[in-house]
């Protein structure tokens, strides 16, 4: 009977895994016989490979593998000879490419992200060129050198940016634009450095705070998110260093996109600063309609719940001073300002798709959910209190 239990159980395991939805990527590569074509997984450890064939004349293949909860990334390569591959659905991507420059010139169909990944490695090689370019050029000394390189990678940066990243954070392109290298010398650079540029560190927090939001539990996710909170506690580091003027040691960690604005009442509020609360962010337009409403059931939410930890920071978004100054003089939480409006850095930093918009941060200032996560707010805020 034992024994009958485990056969039923190891088919149904066979079963079960049969019927997982699957994405397929297949396709030719030319002028390759006999090489082996590698199917590698990029992990967060480097690449696993998964599978192989060894290629006839025509250069045929074909992979699959369970759809993804989060976008995953992938390679194709022969030799050093590389395709990205990005998976995010049950896809059916086709790959055409030449040996030996498929890196460079190859085709691929059915998915745009990874029509997009194929646009972000030939701008990388086109850096590299210039890069390289501008290194052996024998007209420029170390420091022109050195200054040419920085103007490069500054215009790379923030056309990547704008095009890739900034416009829609949760996207596979932008996760795989932020681990973009290039070789500096005899060592390879991120393009973006978390570590040390405050402006970098920001950009890997919008991807983190976007990928916290559509992928809670995904394992890519909260590498992000770890590597913003470490980079931002790098900045202040130095940041106090260079000042002088603050205790490093005093330096805490917080897991959200700090705002630093100034209230209704002339003072700077700091997002960070209420650590220890939970914190219902609450992005807003007064001259919107609705607007009324909405405040109204935020006030019955800040009575029923302040005096147990509950705070509220709204940042407005409205371009009248005047009249948000009007509207906020009797509301009881912290109204704060962005003059910048609907261009304000926060728009893109905090993945805004439309305004009003709110996010629940736990006592430890960790961003915990937004409005279209929660079924629920009132349930959601006494779980956290």
């Amino acid at each position: 009977m034992k024994t009958r239990s485990i056969c039923f159980l190891s088919l149904l395991l066979i079963f079960i895994s049969c019927g997982k939805e699957k994405f397929y990527v297949s396709g030719n590569i030319t002028n390759a016989s006999d090489s082996t074509l590698y199917w590698e997984n990029m992990s967060l450890n480097g690449a696993i490979a998964i599978d192989s064939t060894k290629l006839d004349a025509d250069g045929a293949f074909s992979f699959h593998g369970s759809k993804p909860e989060a976008p995953e990334f992938y390679r194709l390569r022969i030799g050093q000879q590389i395709i990205n591959i990005a998976v995010d659905s049950t896809e059916n991507i086709t790959i055409k490419a030449d040996y030996p420059t498929m890196s460079a010139q190859y085709e691929v169909e059915g998915s745009e992200e990874c029509g997009r990944i194929k646009e972000l490695a030939l701008r990388q090689m086109a850096l590299q060129s210039q890069i390289y370019a501008i290194a052996q050029d024998p007209s420029l000394n170390s420091e022109r050198v050195a200054d040419s390189i920085t103007n490069v990678l500054a215009i790379y940066k923030e056309n990547i940016k704008n095009n890739y990243i900034f416009n829609d954070p949760k996207r596979a392109s932008a996760y795989f634009a932020l681990f973009q290298t290039v070789a500096l010398g005899y060592q390879n650079a991120l393009v973006f450095n978390p570590r040390t540029n405050e402006s970098d560190v920001k950009v890997f927090a919008a991807v983190a705070t976007s990928w916290d939001t559509y992928y809670p539990d995904a394992e890519r996710g909260l590498n992000l998110h770890n590597i913003a909170i470490e980079g931002m506690k790098n900045v202040r580091i130095l940041q106090a260093r260079n000042s002088q003027s603050i205790d490093p040691n005093k330096i805490t960690e917080a897991g959200v996109i700090d705002i630093a604005l100034t209230d209704n009442k002339g003072n700077i509020r700091r997002l960070t600063d209420l650590k220890g609360k939970v914190v219902l962010l609450d992005f807003h337009l007064f001259a919107s309609s609705g607007s009324t409403e909405r405040i109204m059931n935020m006030r019955n939410i800040y009575n029923k719940f302040h005096d147990q930890g509950l705070e509220i920071y709204q940042v407005s978004v409205d371009p009248d001073e005047h009249f948000w100054k009007t509207q906020t003089a009797a509301l009881p939480w912290i109204s704060v300002r962005d003059a910048a409006g609907i261009d304000s850095p926060l728009i893109t930093q905090y993945n805004l798709q439309d305004i009003p918009t709110y996010f629940l941060i736990t006592r430890e200032n960790v961003l915990h959910k937004r409005d279209v996560q929660i079924k629920d707010l009132e349930s959601e805020i006494k779980s956290l209190l």
